[in-house]
């Protein structure tokens, strides 16, 4: 494990400052079922999923827009570009088959 992957680690809580395991935020439960093979409770999942979702960094709505806006930009340009080769060398092409 290199340094990037522990500072990582440390950040999400999953490693203490020295290195040895820290806080995690599973139950015993969790740790015990996993163990056993035991299948996930549909409840259970749910509930998981839910905290999961809760730790999301979700967007803002002005950074979703700008996201929106460069994605469409940059679709339409490749898409005229893809486009502008395709006829150039279409002509290219007609070009040195009618000499």
């Amino acid at each position: 494990m290199n340094r990037e992957q522990k500072r990582m680690l440390q950040r999400q809580g999953q490693m203490g400052a020295d290195g040895s395991a820290g806080s995690r935020r599973t139950s015993v439960e969790d740790v015990q079922r996993r163990r056993s093979g035991e299948r996930t409770h549909p409840r259970d999942f749910v509930r998981q999923v839910r905290e999961e979702m809760r730790q999301v960094a979700w967007p803002t709505r002005p950074e979703v827009v700008n996201y929106t806006t460069i994605v469409l930009f940059v679709l339409v340009f490749m898409t005229a570009l893809i486009f502008g080769l395709g006829v150039g060398s279409e002509k290219f092409v007609s070009f040195l088959f009618t000499k």
